[in-house]
């Protein structure tokens, strides 16, 4: 089995993959076909590098982010659930562990961001964002990261996830406010508000 090739961003992005092409790309895969696994790494990239910002450095997000679907196409016939891709490879990218010469971020130390065509006011931004989102409870962080980061929807999150719409709206909701809060952007009226919200 070859590693899928880089795939070009698809060009219904913000379209939510139905379950059962879902499915249907599993069930190609398994039979080791390329064009299911290009799609499978085009729809679920996103989801799998949105964990991991959450925790390493971009360069080794996206490094281990390819590591993830290696390991997913090698043990795909151990899919129980075909239609279960997305939670399936969420729990591998949660669970991937970086090479003895990396290191993993720790959550408190900003990031570094490499780019070029930035300014350096942008890239502190950037960096400082990252570093506020990565210290956020778990189903807050990796939420915002998809939605902010990764430029998914609330329909997207929720199809490729296998969260439900409401977990994902109250995910984005609360994740926002404490972004907010951490950032030192949030007023004493937003703040009443988040604590006055009742309790789900």
């Amino acid at each position: 089995m070859n590693p899928p090739d880089k795939p070009d961003q698809p060009n219904n992005r913000h379209d939510a993959p139905d379950a059962l092409d879902i499915g249907r790309w599993v069930g190609e895969a398994r039979k080791d076909s390329q064009q299911a696994f290009n799609w499978l790494h085009r729809r679920f990239a996103p989801l799998v590098h949105g964990i991991l910002l959450g925790r390493f450095r971009p360069a080794q997000a996206d490094e281990l982010t390819q590591e993830c679907f290696l390991i997913a196409f090698a043990r795909i016939d151990q899919l129980a659930d075909e239609h279960k891709f997305g939670p399936w490879i969420a729990t591998i990218a949660r669970r991937v562990r970086p090479t003895e010469s990396s290191r993993e971020v720790l959550l408190d130390a900003a990031p570094e961001i490499e780019a070029t065509d930035c300014r350096p006011d942008d890239k502190a931004e950037a960096e400082a964002l990252l570093c506020a989102i990565s210290g956020l409870p778990t189903a807050y962080r990796e939420t915002l990261m998809w939605r902010l980061v990764e430029g998914l929807s609330g329909l997207e999150i929720a199809e490729l996830s296998g969260l439900t719409p409401a977990s994902v709206r109250v995910n984005l909701h609360r994740g926002m406010h404490k972004l907010r809060e951490t950032l030192g952007i949030i007023d004493p009226a937003t703040r009443m508000e988040e604590r006055n919200e009742p309790r789900s």
